[in-house]
């Protein structure tokens, strides 16, 4: 997910309960921090994002109107 005032660059949120972890999407896709998901879910989240890549970029300039 993204939030309604987020900001550039592109990225990503992902939670999980009471756990984040944000993701950058460009140039490439990676994490840019972690605050309580365990590695196994961060690789989940990882692929997750990047076979969405696409969409997220496409969402995301919608969204904002970019």
């Amino acid at each position: 997910m993204f939030y309604s005032n987020d900001h550039e660059p592109i990225h990503v949120h992902v939670v999980k309960g009471g756990a984040e972890a944000r993701f950058q999407i460009l140039p490439e896709v990676m994490p840019l921090d972690n605050r309580g998901l365990k590695p196994s879910e961060m690789k989940l989240a990882e692929s997750i994002v990047e076979e969405n890549k696409d969409i997220i970029i496409a969402r995301w300039n919608e969204y904002f109107k970019k």
